[in-house]
C-alpha cells in the first residue's frame, strides 16, 4: 500500500492527546524525541502495541506519533542537526569552519532558511510484499540527528558537481533543508549505529551489522536484509549503507559512501 505523506517542507500544527517523553542516545543530544499517542488510525492494517526502542535514539528535534490503533507512525522534525557544521551561522556554538568545503549557500544557514521542518507518515509495519519504489529528489528519510536524508542525486544529476559543498558529515544545505547524501559521520563511521528511518518505514543502519559484527554479505540492491538488530530480538528487514566507496575525487572529505540510493522496499 502506498503511504500517505504529509508535506515534507512544512510541519503543520497537530492536536496532541498524550505525551510520552523518552531519552535519546544520539550524538550531542541529551533529551530524546517525543513519543505521542494520536487518536486516529485506519482499519484493516497490521498494528503494533508499542514503538521500537530504536526510536529512543532520535534527538529531541524529532517527534514520533503512534496512532491509537497502532497502524501508523507520524515522524516530524525541526530539521536542525545536533552536531557541528560549517552550515550553522558563525555565532552558533555548533558552527565549525571547514576550509575544504565550498558552501552551496553563503547567506543561508541552518535555522535561517526556508522549509527546514519536515514530516511524513509510515505504516507501523512496512509492507514488504508490495512493489519497490524509486527514490525521488528531496527528503527520503529523517536521521536520528534530526536532519533530512537525501538520495544519491543532486538536482538532475549525480553528486559529483556538488561534492565540494558536502561538509564533514556528508551533508549540505541547499538552500532549504540541511541534508545528508553520504555516510553521516557524526552518527555512524564504519560501524553498526542506527542512522534513521526512511519514508517507507524501514530503519537504516551503518555499514556494519550488529548481528555479525562485520559488513553484511547478503544485502539486496537497496542495501537491505533481514536479521536481528540492537533494538529487535526478532529478525526484521532493515537497510545498511552499502560498503562501496563512491568513485569521485572531488569531495572535501574522503572516502565517500552514499547513504541510500534506493529503491524503497517497504511499499
Amino acid at each position: 500500500m502506498m503511504k500517505r505523506f504529509k508535506n515534507v517542507n512544512i510541519v503543520l500544527p497537530l492536536i496532541l492527546f498524550v505525551f510520552i517523553g523518552f531519552t535519546a542516545c544520539s550524538t550531542d543530544a541529551d533529551d530524546g524525541g517525543d513519543v505521542i499517542i494520536e487518536e486516529e488510525g485506519e482499519e484493516g492494517e497490521e498494528s503494533i502495541t508499542e514503538l521500537s526502542s530504536a526510536f529512543d535514539q532520535f534527538s529531541d528535534a524529532v517527534t514520533v506519533i503512534l496512532s491509537s490503533d497502532g497502524t501508523q507512525i507520524d515522524i516530524e522534525t525541526t530539521g536542525f542537526p545536533n552536531h557541528r557544521s560549517i552550515y550553522w551561522e558563525t555565532d552558533n556554538e555548533l558552527y565549525e569552519d571547514e576550509p575544504l568545503v565550498n558552501k552551496t549557500t553563503q547567506d543561508t544557514f541552518i535555522g535561517g532558511g526556508r522549509g527546514e521542518a519536515s514530516s511524513f507518515t509510515v505504516d507501523a509495519i512496512p509492507d514488504l510484499d508490495g512493489a519497490t519504489v524509486a527514490t525521488e529528489l528531496g527528503t527520503i528519510g529523517i536521521a536520528v540527528s534530526g536532519s533530512a536524508i537525501f538520495n544519491d542525486q543532486e538536482g538532475m544529476g549525480d553528486l559529483d558537481d556538488a561534492a565540494g559543498s558536502l561538509d564533514w558529515a556528508g551533508a549540505h544545505k541547499g538552500p532549504g533543508v540541511y541534508h545528508y547524501h553520504l555516510e553521516p559521520t557524526p552518527i555512524t563511521s564504519d560501524d553498526d549505529s542506527l542512522i534513521g528511518i526512511l519514508m517507507d518505514g524501514v530503519f537504516i543502519y551503518g555499514r556494519q551489522c550488529s548481528s555479525t559484527g562485520t559488513y553484511p554479505t547478503d544485502l539486496d540492491a537497496s542495501g537491505g536484509h533481514t536479521s536481528t538488530t540492537q533494538y529487535e530480538t526478532e529478525a526484521i528487514y532493515h537497510y545498511h549503507i552499502i560498503n562501496e566507496v563512491y568513485p569521485a575525487g572531488n569531495y572535501a572529505y574522503e572516502p565517500a559512501y552514499v547513504l541510500f540510493a534506493g529503491p524503497f522496499q517497504g511499499y
